[in-house]
């Protein structure tokens, strides 16, 4: 199912549940029964620092992990630092607190990154693979879109995907737009209507004037896009990262 878990997730979002009930019910007892109060330091720190190590494991061992590579001043490193020294100042609910809100905040930003990569694995799935290229003698040669020309005609048999942009000359079928516009119902494509690259056809056979070549067609523009936007937040997240690590 789209947008479901993965099983990482599925534990983390398991540890966050136990996590909360623990600090709840301690938070219960402190300060609505005031029964914490009257046990000594250590007894707290055994009360707090279970379900700490149990939402904050991972952390530690990538700071950990990254300390040992060379890699000290990351968020790893700067959330176990500072959850250590609320356990050090006897803060103990606060250093919880701060871990399970961290951890609350790395799944819904894992979930996020993950429905991106999906939408995107399914946007390059548009792609054209190849093109069937009529020659004047009515033979079909099956080439790289890269390779035609605006002018060419070409020849979308059932089930293909369209490769290029152009205006149908023969035949007459139903197209599958919902890869880039979402629409379930697919759309009619007869003679002299515009069809666009990256929709799927139907069951009727497709005779194509190319209006324009490959890499300005509508799937190689919306790919371009995507891939643009990764390597700009690629970049970002790069500054970002440098940027805390002086910081």
């Amino acid at each position: 199912m789209k947008g479901a878990l993965t099983k990482k997730q599925k534990k983390t979002l398991l540890r966050i549940l136990i996590t909360l009930a623990w600090f709840v019910l301690l938070m219960i007892c402190d300060r609505g029964m005031g029964a914490l109060d009257a046990l000594p330091r250590w007894a707290q720190f055994l009360l707090y620092f279970p379900p700490y190590l149990l939402i904050g494991c991972d952390v530690i061992l990538h700071a950990g992990r990254n300390i040992r590579h060379g890699q000290v001043f990351d968020e790893n490193f700067l959330m176990m630092v500072a959850t250590f020294a609320a356990f050090g100042v006897g803060e103990y609910a606060e250093a919880l607190a701060v871990m399970l809100f961290y951890q609350v905040g790395e799944l819904f930003q894992s979930y996020a990154v993950g429905r991106s990569r999906q939408s995107i694995t399914e946007m390059m799935s548009i792609a054209p693979e190849y093109a069937n290229v009529e020659g004047a003698d009515g033979s079909v040669e099956q080439v790289d879109p890269d390779e035609v020309e605006v002018g060419a005609v070409i020849v979308i048999r059932p089930g293909e995907k369209i490769p290029l942009d152009g205006t149908v000359l023969a035949g007459e079928s139903f197209v599958d737009t919902a890869a880039l516009t979402g629409e379930s119902v697919p759309r009619r494509a007869g003679v002299g209507d515009d069809v666009i690259s990256g929709c799927v056809n139907g069951e009727g056979t497709l005779r194509v004037r190319v209006s324009k070549v490959y890499e300005d067609s509508t799937v190689a523009r919306i790919l371009e896009m995507v891939e643009n936007a990764s390597s700009k937040k690629a970049r970002l997240e790069n500054f970002i990262t440098r940027f805390a690590k002086y910081y």
